[in-house]
């Protein structure tokens, strides 16, 4: 992506945050600029698999996939067990 392809915000940040933000550039010679898109980046990615799966989670339980509470603590309960049950399903 080039600079005509980008917009700059601005936002506030803790003194501390900052601080190491500047430690960070200066011993990777890179902006901060740089690595504030990087953890940006991150961040929306796994934001974006978190709602992907919450959806996914939701239409299972709107097509009856379940498995009832009740199963679920039984296997749990069996853990360490010599009878482990296997997960329910």
């Amino acid at each position: 992506m080039d600079k005509s392809e980008t917009r700059a915000i601005s936002f506030r940040i803790g003194e501390e945050k900052l601080r190491k933000l500047e430690e960070l550039a200066e011993a990777t010679d890179r902006s901060r600029s740089w690595h504030i898109e990087q953890a940006l980046d991150a961040y929306l990615d796994v934001q974006a698999w978190q709602l992907d799966h919450i959806k996914k989670g939701i239409a299972s339980i709107r097509e009856g996939r379940v498995v009832p509470h009740e199963k679920v603590r039984e296997w749990l309960l069996s853990w360490g067990k010599d009878d482990e049950s296997e997960p329910p399903l």
